[in-house]
């Protein structure tokens, strides 16, 4: 497969938007007691589970303080009018992760151990919580006429996320197939809530701390909404197929998990035989051969779907910061990340 300029170009732009908000992060997790900072500066892939500088360690893409840093650059402002935004998500994010992994029993994220299992669970809740309560503090502390509606925007993600993340893990009791059964529009609204609602508050934050119009705000939220949907579909693809030097995880490890994810529910959707074959063994732990259950997965052509859905999502995205007239060259940094993410799985 060739790769385009803009797959390389990713990377880079991740990269300078991370060194822009990188020093007032660490200054907002110093203000943290010094073991939920240490928890922080663990799970942020800064420090090992020792407080020990670890270089080795992922610090995760950064997509999120980079949408909220070309959201402002996008409407014409400098980058550093969204860091408190980029901070507040940042904070938001690492929180999120934090307790799913204890809510999902996970104990590699990044190729080591979660804090949990470094830590401990109850010593993760705390670390989690303060995390949160951190990043809604940042924004508040902004100042200026915009702070009361960028608070209410990060309220508004952070009850979406909560929503999404019920209906995860709601779905693990809900039977395969039958009445009842996660569909995949379900799993879509879900995916929306859960991951696309704080991308697209990100990106919306840079915009309104710079003072954007509502229109242009909401334009960028509806494109990051977009991206968490197509960001969701290729975690999922990743959790199945991905490889485990890149995700940090096991490979077929949602599937050993008996987890619902989109190509599993595209699969069973499909009404074949090879569906039908699937359902009894998802309903059967003792059939569940990961590498087995995966072919016929994909023998219904559910990964191609899956993959065919992120891509749906990445142009409505484009779509959506295309007609939102932005400045060209933040739109050509957002539409690189755009096709960053879409090669992901490719």
């Amino acid at each position: 497969m060739s790769v385009s300029v803009d797959t390389v170009a990713g990377p880079d732009v991740l990269g300078r938007c991370r060194a822009l908000v990188r020093p007032a992060l660490v200054a907002a997790v110093r203000r943290l007691h010094p073991w939920p900072a240490e928890m922080a500066a663990f799970s942020l892939g800064w420090r090992d589970a020792g407080g020990e500088p670890d270089p080795a360690a992922s610090e995760g893409k950064g997509v999120r303080q980079a949408l909220a840093v070309l959201g402002a650059e996008a409407v014409g402002a400098d980058g550093g009018a969204a860091v408190p935004g980029a901070v507040a998500v940042e904070l938001v994010h690492a929180f999120s992760l934090l307790h799913d992994d204890i809510m999902d029993g996970d104990a590699l994220r990044r190729r080591r151990e979660t804090v949990w299992k470094a830590y401990g669970t109850g010593p993760a809740v705390l670390a989690g919580d303060a995390l949160f309560a951190l990043a809604v503090q940042t924004l508040a502390e902004t100042g200026g006429d915009r702070t009361g509606a960028a608070v209410r925007c990060l309220a508004g993600a952070l009850s979406a996320l909560v929503r999404g993340q019920a209906e995860d893990l709601l779905f693990e009791g809900l039977p395969w197939t039958g009445p009842g059964a996660v569909t995949p529009e379900r799993y879509r609204a879900m995916a929306e809530d859960k991951t696309g609602a704080l991308l697209g508050c990100a990106a919306a934050l840079g915009a309104l701390l710079a003072g954007a119009p509502a229109a242009t705000v909401a334009s960028l939220d509806r494109a990051g909404r977009h991206m968490g949907v197509a960001f969701q579909a290729v975690d999922d693809l990743l959790g199945i197929w991905g490889d485990p030097a890149v995700t940090g995880k096991p490979v077929h490890g949602d599937l050993s998990r008996g987890k619902k994810t989109y190509p599993v529910l595209l699969a069973l959707a499909t009404g074949t035989s090879a569906a039908r074959e699937l359902a009894a063994r998802l309903r059967d732990p003792a059939r569940l051969d990961a590498p087995t259950t995966a072919a016929l997965v994909e023998s219904t052509g559910a990964r191609a779907a899956t993959l065919a859905e992120a891509r749906h999502h990445l142009e409505a995205a484009r779509t959506c910061l295309r007609t939102a007239h932005l400045a060209p060259d933040p739109l050509h940094d957002l539409e690189a990340l755009l096709t960053f993410l879409a090669h992901r799985a490719a």
